[in-house]
């Protein structure tokens, strides 16, 4: 015999929880599609210009996200908005890919992989004036440990002394452009849509690169496999992914997703050498985990005082 309350039993009107699997799985797509986009830059480096190079995948990115601006209706931002909009979308899309393509010349797709780790030493050490963030001594010793792992992996790339430092240098622009960018959007999106700040980021990126993309029209007109890796950069690594990241961000604890990125440098290395037959001189290793170890120690927050 069945009882009243059993009859009526509530239902749910809330959103359905995803699939345990779904946010781990959205999280690997966005590492290894993060990966692979540092050997694809090596793979080009030398065939397409630093600019060409930026300004076609942010153009490409750009065509991928406007649907979803159009669907979720445009929200007008402030001056102080704009301002921010700019300098995240000019540093972190535009200067970023500008010297990371660029340094990519100079140091394997791994080498500069590790070197982009140093990014969050770099934005905890803009967040103490930015935000008022305390200056404690695991943040001082973090950033010491980081900035000594970069030196290791400069003094690791040796083939050409001159080309891999100036290589090494040019990524660690890139590395601090991420820190600019990360921090902005920290403040936009207190407001603003993810996807409008992405675009607007991206198209000003693009315009960032194009006074350098004198052969991007070649490229395009050509129609060769150089455009088509300028395609697959704004499609997957960096549209798509950013949509995966965010829906694994959705739903999983933010800090354990953000040590994952620690295995994007392990991945490009198995990558590169699976297709490319290269492998970072082995000091790179090593530099690449104090360049962890460094990130890790900024992160731990100590104890408030009694």
């Amino acid at each position: 015999m069945t009882t009243a309350s059993q009859t009526t039993a509530p239902t749910t009107t809330g959103p359905t929880a995803p699939a345990p699997w779904l946010p781990v799985a959205a999280g690997a797509v966005t590492l290894v599609m993060w990966a692979s986009a540092f050997v694809v830059i090596r793979h080009v480096a030398h065939d397409v210009s630093p600019g060409a190079l930026g300004s076609g995948r942010l153009l490409v990115a750009a065509l991928v996200v406007l649907p979803l601006v159009l669907r979720r209706g445009w929200v007008r931002p402030n001056r102080r908005e704009w301002t921010l909009l700019a300098v995240g979308g000019i540093g972190w899309f535009g200067i970023y890919n500008l010297a990371l393509n660029a340094g990519e010349r100079h140091v394997d797709a791994g080498t500069a992989a590790m070197i982009i780790q140093i990014g969050p030493v770099i934005v905890a050490l803009l967040a103490v004036p930015l935000f008022g963030e305390r200056l404690h001594a695991w943040l001082l010793g973090g950033m010491v440990v980081g900035f000594a792992g970069v030196a290791v992996i400069a003094r690791g790339s040796s083939t050409s002394a001159d080309a891999s430092l100036l290589g090494v240098l040019l990524v660690l622009v890139a590395a601090a452009m991420y820190a600019v960018g990360v921090l902005t959007q920290k403040v936009l999106l207190r407001r603003l849509p993810s996807v409008q700040v992405v675009l607007v980021s991206f198209l000003m990126g693009a315009v960032t690169c194009l006074p350098f993309s004198g052969d991007l029209p070649a490229i395009v007109a050509d129609g060769g496999a150089e455009l088509w890796w300028i395609v697959y950069l704004g499609v997957f690594p960096t549209a798509v992914a950013f949509t995966t990241w965010a829906y694994a961000l959705t739903h999983t604890d933010a800090g354990a997703l953000s040590l994952t990125t620690f295995l994007a440098p392990l991945i490009a290395t198995l990558v590169a050498w699976l297709t490319i037959d290269e492998v970072p001189p082995s000091l790179t290793f090593l530099g690449g985990a104090l360049a962890i170890v460094g990130v890790l120690m900024t992160r731990h927050k100590p104890r408030p005082a009694a």
